[in-house]
């Protein structure tokens, strides 16, 4: 018992000093002000920032969405594909992943840009000439920074779902046959049912980086969609540098990813409560 309790003391100095001592900064910040007095002054600053709030739920929705209905097919799919193909498929897609992040980032900026890949494309096709216009407007738009999201964070999404479709006991699926339903009975049913967990492992795992990334919508987006991540960064890096309001957006942005886990989770069990009934 004594080794036990030993060996976890490294994990608990580590989460104390990289967790629990952060977080702990932030909600001290979030309710002092620069005279070290507690107020909520910096709360009620936040209705300024509304419409922020609001966009980057917004593009995290989306991208999310997109992720999903892209990944869902995908991972089932590959789940129905022989070993050796689901190996060199998960290779392929975790592949980009082992570049960069910012690098992958910027590829995309050189590939939307006014005179990147496909506005070069587009005019050497004559489509340009076609609308007259010497290009078309794909960087610096809500777009780029959607695709950003999506080309980011969509393994997230695959992933999760394809492990748990792989896992499904596959005399469920042939016993829903035998008593006569329909491919898409068996889906709808059994399958879906029983992979939901995956699917939201995969939501959590998109939409919680997606509503707090900050340097896919300053690279896409060109500064034109400031979001929570961006707003942050401001405050503590940038101009702005207020790091008790940077603070506030914080915790706000903290509970709210932290509500839509307990959901998604309550929401989870309530499915696999159903599915066993």
């Amino acid at each position: 018992m004594n080794r036990k309790r030993i060996s976890t003391v490294p994990y608990v100095i580590w989460m104390a000093l990289f967790v629990v001592i952060p977080l702990l900064l932030i909600v001290v910040y979030a309710f002092t002000t620069k005279d070290g007095g507690f107020s909520l002054e910096n709360f009620s600053e936040l209705g300024s920032y509304t419409a922020v709030f609001i966009r980057s739920i917004v593009l995290a929705l989306t991208a999310t969405v997109i992720c999903l209905v892209i990944g869902y097919p995908v991972s089932y799919i590959l789940a129905r594909e022989s070993a050796s193909f689901q190996r060199i498929s998960n290779m392929l897609i975790m592949l980009p992943m082992w570049i960069n992040f910012l690098l992958r980032t910027y590829a995309w900026m050189s590939i939307l840009e006014n005179t990147g890949m496909i506005n070069r494309f587009l005019g050497k096709i004559g489509v340009l000439a076609l609308l007259g216009v010497d290009h078309i407007q794909l960087i610096n738009t809500n777009g780029a920074v959607i695709l950003g999201m999506v080309y980011n964070y969509l393994p997230f999404m695959i992933l999760p779902i394809f492990s748990v479709i792989q896992r499904l006991d596959r005399s469920l699926i042939e016993a829903a046959q035998d008593l006569g339903a329909t491919g898409f009975q068996v889906f709808t049913k059994v399958i879906f049912p029983l992979s939901l967990p995956g699917v939201l492992s995969g939501i959590t795992m998109v939409f919680v980086p997606s509503i707090s990334t900050f340097a896919i919508s300053k690279l896409l987006g060109g500064g034109t969609s400031l979001l929570l991540g961006d707003l942050i960064e401001m405050q503590f890096l940038g101009g702005a540098k207020n790091p008790y309001l940077g603070s506030a957006i914080s915790l706000i942005m903290m509970i709210m990813v932290m509500v839509c886990m307990l959901i998604m989770n309550r929401f989870g069990e309530g499915e696999e409560e159903a599915v066993m009934l």
